[in-house]
């Protein structure tokens, strides 16, 4: 564990019963990022582990001025958000104006339709909300063109142009240290040749000249990961998994891809929205798709809110929700621990049983499935049970005796189980104590070596 990341638990009963008190954010990075020795990560400059804890407020250039921007961080920051995605260009397909202008009249292109022609007034407007972001620690996930509403536009300008594009956009932004890039966006057309090579075109313009930012891409849902296109291979740093389906699927699937691009979960379910025509977004499937991502061996994730990716009316009382406070509870609880080392249990040796269905269809809301991870020293074990059941623990994988607790995900408290510490032998069975505290099954198991226990 990481200097700096202890936490503070406040007990409340005699019960073995703890509440998160005081936790340190992941949102002192020193920008930009880049990727960790082994791979499986992201680091700052320092070489800091930053878990990427993001909102999707896609519209922001587009709708809303740099006041209600400053304002809008000012919340994300206090809530333990540390990056936010959003969208260079922006028209009716993410919220905006159809002319692609934003709320106040200012478009992107001094000639319509032509990317040749970038208007100074509105890269000033996206210049000093990123700074604003930049000024609340966020990182931005910048799309510089995104596909869902701009490759029409791509396809009219041609390749040229788009690399020229990503050139302008390269020198204008290279020393703006708190951004990575993300091509594509509901990327339905990433495998038709032009579409993919004008996409790219940008991207490579982009890196041309600008050599200080990673590069992702987010293709098609309702599932993907950005490797399914072979052809970005050279281009990306961090392979995006976007799914509506169980997270830990898709997340898994971008982690045994690669194993020096970091994976991290760009898009599932958002708050309030209901996307695969099952599932709606409910604190519970919000939980399982961020604990199975998790879990799952990502480096990052982003939340999104139905009101907020787009600022649609109400956007301003829909951003304390119980989705995002929650999410917090997941925040601080990586925290407190080395998150980076952990290693998805995909052969079940850690959970040997009642670890339930793999399914990389149906839906979130539908699936029992355990995800596990230990770190190799064998001093922690996580696991996110979705439904109470009893799973089987091989104790002899970790390194010496065990503190166990029960994590309640919906208000971030901890109980200790009963004859805890337990001897790293054999096998154990561990059931979680009934409903969490919001009425649903869902426990985080969290084993721990008895030497640097907090408690």
């Amino acid at each position: 564990m990481r200097d700096g990341n202890r936490w503070v638990r406040l007990v409340i009963g005699i019960c073995g019963f703890y509440s998160i008190l005081i936790a340190p954010s992941f949102s002192d990075a020193v920008y930009p990022l880049k990727v960790s020795a082994n791979g499986r990560y992201l680091v700052d400059q320092n070489n800091a582990p930053f878990m990427m804890i993001g909102d999707s407020p896609q519209a922001t250039i587009g709708k809303l001025s740099p006041i209600e921007a400053d304002w809008y961080f000012t919340n994300r920051q206090a809530r333990g958000f540390n990056a936010v995605w959003i969208n260079l260009l922006c028209n009716k397909s993410t919220g905006c104006n159809a002319d692609g202008t934003t709320f106040d009249g200012i478009a992107p292109f001094t000639k319509i339709g032509d990317i040749a022609t970038p208007n100074e007034a509105y890269f000033a407007r996206a210049d000093e909300i990123i700074r604003l972001a930049a000024n609340h620690g966020l990182l931005v996930i910048l799309d510089p063109i995104e596909t869902a509403g701009w490759l029409t536009t791509l396809r009219h300008n041609g390749r040229e142009k788009a690399f020229n594009y990503g050139v302008y956009l390269g020198n204008r932004y290279q020393n703006f240290p708190n951004i990575i890039w993300m091509s594509g966006n509901d990327f339905q057309d990433w495998h038709l040749r032009k579409a993919g090579e004008l996409t790219r075109a940008v991207a490579r313009g982009i890196q041309s000249v600008d050599m200080n930012h990673i590069h992702t891409v987010e293709l098609d849902y309702p599932t993907s990961s950005s490797l399914n296109d072979k052809n970005w291979a050279s281009i990306i740093s961090l392979n995006a998994a976007y799914t509506y389906n169980p997270t830990y699927a898709e997340v898994l699937n971008a982690y045994n891809q690669s194993t020096s691009k970091p994976v991290f979960m760009v898009e599932a379910n958002y708050e309030f929205e209901n996307n695969n025509g099952t599932d709606t977004g409910t604190p519970n499937v919000l939980r399982r798709q961020e604990y199975w991502s998790v879990l799952s061996g990502a480096t990052a994730q982003l939340y999104g809110n139905k009101f907020s990716w787009q600022f649609i009316a109400g956007w301003q009382s829909n951003l304390d929700t119980a989705g995002v406070e929650q999410l917090g509870y997941l925040t601080k609880l990586l925290a407190g621990y080395r998150w980076y080392d952990l290693v998805p249990d995909q052969d079940h040796s850690v959970v040997t049983d009642g670890y339930g269905r793999f399914s990389s269809n149906g839906t979130v809301g539908g699936s029992d499935y355990v995800t596990a991870a230990r770190t190799p020293d064998g001093k922690l074990v996580m696991a996110y049970l979705p439904t109470v059941r009893r799973i089987t623990v091989d104790m002899t994988k970790l390194a010496e005796p065990t503190t166990a607790h029960w994590f309640d995900p919906t208000n971030g408290t901890f109980t200790s189980i009963p004859g805890s510490p337990f001897a790293n032998s054999e096998k154990r069975e561990f059931t979680p104590p009934g409903k969490n505290h919001d009425g649903d099954d869902d426990w985080v198991l969290v084993l721990e070596q008895l030497s640097s226990s907090r408690h």
